[in-house]
C-alpha cells in the first residue's frame, strides 16, 4: 500500500521506516525538508508540501498524521481538507481529545473525506518492537488501512474501536 506520512519527529520517522521496511511505499513530509531529505536516502518518496504529498498518493489516498495534538493537527487538516477528493481516508496518530475528533469528522463528512483517530502507543522503540493502534472511525475504513496496521503492530497489537 502507498501511504503518506506527515511529521517526522520519533514516531512519525520510525513509522515511516517500518513501513518501508515492511514493503509498503511511503510518502513523507515534514516542516523540515532535511527530515525529508534523510527519509529519501533510506527509500520514502519525499515531499517538500502537503500539496506535493497529495499529489504523489494515488486515489483512494491515505495520509497518515504525526503530529502534536490539537491546533497543528486542525491546521493541517484544514490545509488538507482543500487537496483531498472525497473517499480520502486522513488518520491522525497524534492521541488528540476525543471530542476534537469527533468535531474533525463531523467536518470532513460533508466533503466526503474520511476521518479516522488511531492512537499509537510504542514510541521510540516501536520500529523494533511495533506499534500498538487502538483506531476509530468507519469499519470499511479500519479494513482498508489494515495492512498498514498489521505491519506496523506487534503481533495482533492493533484493535479497532
Amino acid at each position: 500500500m502507498r501511504i503518506g506520512i506527515v511529521g517526522l519527529g520519533r514516531m512519525g520517522k520510525n513509522m515511516a521506516l517500518r513501513l518501508l521496511q515492511g514493503g509498503h511505499e511511503v510518502v513523507v513530509y515534514n516542516r523540515t525538508v532535511q527530515k525529508v531529505d534523510e527519509m529519501e536516502k533510506k527509500g520514502a518518496i519525499g515531499a517538500r508540501s502537503l500539496k506535493e504529498l497529495v499529489e504523489k498518493l494515488e486515489t483512494r489516498r491515505v495520509i497518515w498524521l504525526m503530529i502534536p495534538a490539537g491546533k497543528p493537527v486542525d491546521d493541517h487538516i484544514e490545509t488538507l481538507s482543500g487537496l483531498l477528493s472525497k473517499g480520502d481516508i486522513l488518520v491522525d496518530g497524534g492521541n488528540s481529545y476525543y471530542k476534537d475528533d469527533i468535531r474533525r469528522a463531523k467536518t470532513l463528512e460533508p466533503l466526503g473525506i474520511h476521518y479516522m483517530d488511531a492512537g499509537v502507543s510504542g514510541g521510540v522503540w516501536g520500529l523494533k518492537v511495533g506499534y500498538c493502534t487502538m483506531v476509530g472511525g468507519q469499519k470499511e475504513d479500519f479494513k482498508y488501512i489494515e495492512p498498514v496496521l498489521k505491519t506496523l503492530a506487534p503481533e495482533d497489537g492493533y484493535l479497532y474501536c
